[in-house]
């Protein structure tokens, strides 16, 4: 999950009517605003010469889009630059723009600021000029203002390259599905060629018998070493240690984990998904091996979910380096007492550690579900703290995100006899809006659980790939909420064009 050759281009803008004394305090300016900003941001940034005419602004707009490592490009009009240089350059570029409105000095040298001073520091209209032209141009960005020392416009950058950090890895992220999705279910189907027209990503179904030949031919010495590791990392039930009675459904469970973490690197992918009801060879739904993956980044969606993981690849791709986790996660009961209304939410095995607590137990259960043996898998409580739980459906004619902002709590109680790894929360403003109004935007039941990422970070990665973002938070109201989705769906079609 360590993105070494992903970076941030930073573009300054200028004109050659100033001089060349002019243009060197533009570039010096410039390089210690760009470093200053670099040691904020999660990714490098690279500083790219100052730029005066319309032929350079195009080359650089070009080779952007043409860069597999640049993810986004910064672009900060520190004198006046006129826009009309710009248009060219703008209509190519293909990758994430922030407009950043700043300037190099914090406060005005009153007693001493004279012309010269003026010439230079031209950004308060110089980058007007430029919004102007985005706006002409209608070019997708975003617009951040303030001094590069000012912690909330750091903050809103930087939540801005990360997102723009997790669109390139859904740009080129690979999804394996091992088997098809759930029969007759329907929010799990969707428009694969829309998808990767859309987002990038490519998803594709192998035979869940292609997986089990390579689960069959991995060697035991390897099994026993991640079985030596399974018992120093978590607590491990006695029956599946050494010399327990099921310790063999344990092996297998690393047997498992081994075989996808072998087809999953020489296919080069970055997410799968399984179900239950296509388990060809495997003698396990797998679960342990599932939640082990996911807690090295990869993307996962239950039943043939290829949507949900490829938002979890996503979103642990944005959120990677901060505290907190990111799970799959479904939405499955609620605590109804007036005044404590929580939602318990887990899935059959597939719970990211991510998000635990503490040392999660390695345990063995029956599964009611799938016909093989009892699978293996980490048991945990999740880790309290203030997220989102995130969904995407496909709508028929355009893919629709919808973030709950929630509080995940401790359970009231034990939950002894729920063997599978759990969260719980208290979503915003309340259970009864909430649930009411992700119903009425038709929103998923299997999601992503974030504890790492903020609203910002989540609507400027809808923005950058285009999808419609419904948030559900403490101001919402079930009226204007449903105005909302009406008002996006009317502003949808109209923005298809004929």
């Amino acid at each position: 999950m360590a993105f070494p050759d992903r970076e941030i281009w930073f573009v300054t803008g200028s004109q050659g009517l100033y001089g060349a004394e002019t243009l060197q305090q533009v570039a010096e300016q410039s390089q210690a605003i760009a470093r200053e900003l670099g040691e904020a941001l999660p990714v490098r940034l690279k500083w790219l010469p100052v730029l005066t005419d319309a032929a350079a602004i195009r080359r650089v707009c070009l080779e952007a889009g043409a860069d597999d490592g640049c993810v986004g490009v910064i672009a900060w009009m520190h004198t006046f630059s006129p826009a009309k240089m710009w248009i060219a350059g703008l209509d190519a570029l293909a990758k994430p723009l922030l407009h950043l409105h700043t300037q190099a000095n914090v406060a005005l040298p009153w007693a001493t600021i004279d012309m010269d001073f003026m010439n230079l520091n031209q950004a308060a209209h110089g980058d007007r000029e430029f919004g102007f032209i985005q706006a002409r141009l209608g070019v997708p960005r975003k617009t951040v203002a303030g001094h590069v020392g000012d912690e909330r416009m750091i903050t809103r950058v930087r939540a801005w390259a990360r997102a723009a950090t997790g669109r390139a890895e859904l740009g080129r992220l690979k999804l394996a599905r091992f088997g098809d999705n759930m029969r007759d279910v329907a929010v799990t189907e969707g428009d694969k060629v829309e998808a990767q027209l859309r987002f990038g990503v490519s998803v594709n179904t192998y035979g869940v018998n292609d997986l089990v030949a390579v689960v069959d031919q991995i060697d035991d010495a390897a099994i026993g070493e991640l079985v030596e590791e399974y018992e120093q990392l978590y607590d491990v039930a006695p029956e599946l240690r050494s010399g327990g009675g099921r310790h063999d459904s344990l092996r297998y469970g690393a047997r498992i984990e081994l075989g996808l973490r072998a087809f999953l690197g020489d296919g080069g992918f970055g997410a799968f998904t399984t179900n239950f009801e296509d388990l060809g060879g495997l003698r396990q739904l797998p679960g342990l091996a599932v939640q082990r993956l996911m807690a090295d980044g990869y993307g996962f969606g239950g039943e043939g979910d290829w949507k949900t993981a490829a938002l979890l690849r996503t979103l642990k791709a944005t959120a990677e380096g901060l505290p907190g986790g990111t799970s799959f996660m479904e939405d499955y009961t609620y605590h109804l007492v007036p005044d404590q209304q929580l939602i318990l939410g887990a899935h059959m095995l597939e719970v990211c550690p991510t998000i635990a607590a503490d040392t999660p137990s390695l345990e063995i259960h029956p599964l009611g579900i799938g016909g093989r043996e009892d699978p293996v898998r980490l048991v945990f409580d999740a880790a309290p703290g203030v997220g989102h739980v995130v969904g995407l459906t496909d709508m028929g004619d355009r893919f629709r995100l919808v973030a709950n902002e929630i509080e995940v709590v401790p359970p009231l109680e034990p939950l002894p006899r729920l063997p599978v790894a759990r969260a719980v929360w208290r979503p915003r403003p309340d259970l009864a809006t909430s649930a009411e109004a992700w119903l009425t935007a038709g929103g998923p039941h299997h999601t992503v659980l974030t504890t790492a990422l903020g609203t910002e970070e989540l609507t400027d990665l809808a923005d950058m790939v285009g999808v419609e973002l419904l948030t559900i938070d403490a101001g919402t109201t079930l009226g204007q909420f449903t105005k909302e989705i009406r008002w996006n769906q009317a502003y949808h079609r109209l923005a298809q064009g004929l």
